[in-house]
């Protein structure tokens, strides 16, 4: 059977570990096994480490993580007596958990529905459907089924109705488009899977905002893409809303030469930021000397739920390109229901026709009936579901802010023009430690270094705009006290006092 265990390399292990960074007691310094152990156990429990992956030899990450063998291999023996990791003679060790362990969490994926009624989901960041509105979009929808049911159901590049109605709403917002530059994926995930198995090779480097949105992160990092992080600059402070750097991705593109670069200029997750046009312009200046793609994430383009009364959305970023090198990734989930999982990719029709060729071997298309549910709500319903999603989440941010001001006022954060999220600094307070503290106290927190390519972002947390509002005086509740505790010293897990992070 070990045979069968995946296998992780030590360069991979030591990438994970450098994202897997655990609080750090005031005054105290761990020795390196222990941390050693505790990341390895982190990244299992949130499921960022397979369970049955099969672990380097420690001689192999000993060389990779520069640490003595002794201390790698006193690191394993703590894992094995917890129970997290498995070793057989000849056959090496592999991930697992302990007997009566519940299955990996990860704030950042929902909770599961026997668990609704137990947590506080702090970590996925995702609106309700907007009702009687997909009610009715849906009624409409199974009338037309009938006239599909009769063939085999499959639509590569989308069913026609939904491209046609996502090409239209591009062209209402400023970028022309026709039906065949437009493909139709299972979510937007589905559709950033596609452009990085077409675009991005392994080894290939991929410039990141920092921080930036952490399944895609992920993603190219499974793809053994190497992510050159370019920080968000902050000309006056934490309150201020964040803006591209453009001085350091000029540098990024001209000197690493990436072949891709990955942008969310549009309410941007996690910290709701929105690139001016002059920016965009600029960096495609960069991309376009360097050869760069550059890959658009669109997926909140349409939350401006903070922007000035009849201020215009900006325009797509691919309005602005001259030379095709944009490719754009949207997604009905986050204006529309996650529960569609309806995505596109907008992009060459040359580039459109090469992904719908090669999904095939993958998942042949989206579910007809959630593409004529998006297609009835991207019509004439669209402005009226705008209006009520982006109500919600103005009402929400404003309840935050309210209820921040009073119970932590020392928490900092610049209240965004959109999005879904508000992007906080915790000042002395461990993101890593809240997430690992929330985990005993059924509440999901998403730890700011889930955010960075490179486990930055240790003093933050995202905080989801998509609570009722009534719920949201108890949330900022528990999040104090879990902060209080954490100030105090409080102890969440064996895992959190192996905590001096390793330089990897």
């Amino acid at each position: 059977m070990a045979d069968w265990h995946t296998t992780v390399t030590a360069a991979a292990l030591a990438r994970l570990l450098s994202t897997a960074r655990l609080p750090e007691p005031a005054g105290t310094r761990r020795p390196a096994y222990r941390t050693l152990a505790g990341q390895i156990r982190l990244l299992v429990s949130e499921g960022r480490l397979p369970v049955g992956a099969r672990l380097p030899a420690e001689r192999e990450l000993a060389l990779a993580l520069r640490l003595s063998r002794t201390t790698v291999a006193t690191a394993y023996e703590a894992l094995r007596s917890d129970g997290y990791l498995h070793s057989r003679r000849g056959s090496g060790s592999w991930t697992a958990l302990p007997e009566g362990a519940p299955p990996p969490g990860d704030a950042l994926h929902p909770v599961p529905p026997d668990e609704q009624g137990r947590t506080l989901d702090l970590g996925v960041a995702a609106l309700p459907a907007p009702q009687p509105f997909l009610g009715a979009a849906a009624a409409r929808a199974v009338e037309q089924l009938p006239a599909y049911a009769a063939g085999h159901g499959h639509f590569p590049t989308g069913v026609p109705v939904l491209r046609e109605a996502v090409a239209r709403r591009y062209t209402e917002r400023g970028l022309p488009t026709t039906p065949d530059q437009i493909l139709i994926t299972i979510g937007a995930m589905g559709g950033l899977h596609l452009v990085q198995r077409a675009l991005i090779g392994r080894g290939d480097r991929v410039a990141v905002e920092a921080p930036s949105y952490a399944h895609t992160l992920q993603a190219l990092r499974r793809g053994d893409a190497r992510l050159v992080p370019v920080p968000y600059a902050r000309p006056d402070g934490p309150e201020r809303q964040p803006e591209w750097d453009l001085p350091e991705w000029r540098r990024v593109l001209h000197g690493a030469a990436p072949r891709a670069a990955y942008v969310i200029p549009d309410f941007h997750n996690p910290t709701g930021a929105l690139v001016t046009e002059e920016q965009r312009r600029e960096l495609l200046a960069a991309a376009r000397a360097a050869g760069t793609a550059v890959l658009v994430d669109e997926t909140t383009a349409e939350l401006g739920w903070g922007l000035p009364d009849g201020a215009p959305l900006p325009r797509p970023t691919a309005a602005l390109d001259r030379s095709a090198q944009v490719v754009t990734v949207g997604s009905a989930g986050k204006l529309l229901w996650g529960g569609l999982r309806i995505g596109w990719v907008r992009a060459a029709p040359a580039l459109v026709r090469r992904l719908a060729s090669e999904r095939v071997y993958s998942d042949v298309g989206a579910p007809v009936l959630d593409q004529l549910i998006a297609a009835e709500l991207l019509g004439e319903p669209l402005a009226a579901v705008r209006a009520h999603q982006l109500d919600r989440l103005r009402a929400t941010a404003d309840a935050f802010a309210d209820a921040l001001r009073t119970r932590l006022p020392d928490w900092r954060y610049a209240m965004p023009p959109g999005g879904l999220a508000l992007w906080v600094s915790t000042g002395d307070v461990s993101g890593a430690a809240l997430a690992l503290a929330g985990e005993h106290a059924g509440v999901r927190i998403a730890a700011g270094n889930r955010f960075g390519s490179d486990g930055a972002f240790e003093h933050h947390i995202r905080i989801p705009l998509t609570l009722p509002v009534p719920a949201v005086p108890d949330a900022v509740e528990r999040l104090a006290e879990l902060a209080a505790r954490a100030v105090a010293g409080g102890r969440w897990s064996d895992a959190a006092d192996d905590s001096q992070p390793l330089a990897v």
